[in-house]
């Protein structure tokens, strides 16, 4: 941007701020944008900058060379957004480069049309590793609820016994177990770090049993300790009293 396009830029900004441009202006905005050119991007960045309106109404709004800089990448940059390069069979490395600043240059001059959306990836996971995914409690392909009703009765699953609620401490799903009794750090208990047997159960699908199973249970263990000690009752020898000599 030489003087006379600064002059010219300084009064298209005057037509927002009713500055008075200077030939001292127009030379000081050539010399800090004198990479730019005075073109539509350029003109589009001050419309940007005067179209916002500042954090403090009681401001006024006065433009300089960096908000032209700056708003005019931006501009520029909103077009490369789904750029994606399209190279040659067997190009060069120069080719390529020359080939890639051309079509950067192109899409954010505007030149050329912007890509419309961007590129979907096509495929998908293998099966093997979606049965993995599965295995492990994974559902990626669950729907939304329609209702509070099926998302009341919809329950988180994880993998292991922290997908079940615990029959034994009555955690939560997802929560850990915790022990018996509380503190005032602790109210609900100290967390386990292993989870209850019950609930190591119920995550495998063994069913819990009856307090009559259970009983029974116990009975049966009793009725073999007891059998185990009368089949080696005759081995217990008697203790041989020793008196003290003294």
């Amino acid at each position: 941007m030489n003087p006379e396009e600064a002059a010219e830029l300084l009064a298209h900004c005057s037509g927002y701020d009713n500055r008075n441009p200077s030939v001292a202006a127009a030379q000081s905005w050539a010399a800090a944008l004198h990479d730019l050119p005075l073109d539509q991007d350029t003109r589009n960045a001050v419309a940007a900058y005067y179209s916002t309106p500042p954090q403090n109404p009681s401001d006024k709004l006065w433009i300089l060379p960096h908000h032209v800089r700056t708003l005019r990448s931006k501009i520029r940059s909103a077009r490369l957004e789904n750029f994606q390069y399209e190279p040659l069979p067997d190009e060069t490395p120069a080719e390529y480069i020359a080939r890639y600043r051309g079509q950067v240059q192109a899409i954010a001059s505007g030149r050329v049309a912007p890509p419309a959306g961007w590129l979907a990836l096509e495929g998908g996971p293998a099966k093997q590793f979606m049965e993995e995914l599965e295995a492990r409690g994974w559902e990626g392909n669950r729907t939304v609820p329609d209702s509070d009703e099926e998302a009341a009765a919809d329950t988180v699953r994880r993998a292991g016994p922290l997908g079940v609620q615990c029959p034994a401490c009555h955690a939560a799903i997802g929560r850990p177990c915790k022990t018996p009794g509380g503190s005032p750090k602790q109210p609900l208990g100290k967390p386990r770090p292993k989870p209850h047997s019950a609930r190591q159960r119920a995550a495998q699908g063994v069913p819990e049993q009856t307090a009559e199973q259970r009983a029974a249970a116990e009975q049966a263990i009793k009725a073999r300790a007891a059998a185990h000690l009368a089949q080696h009752d005759d081995d217990i020898v008697d203790a041989e009293i020793i008196e003290d000599a003294s």
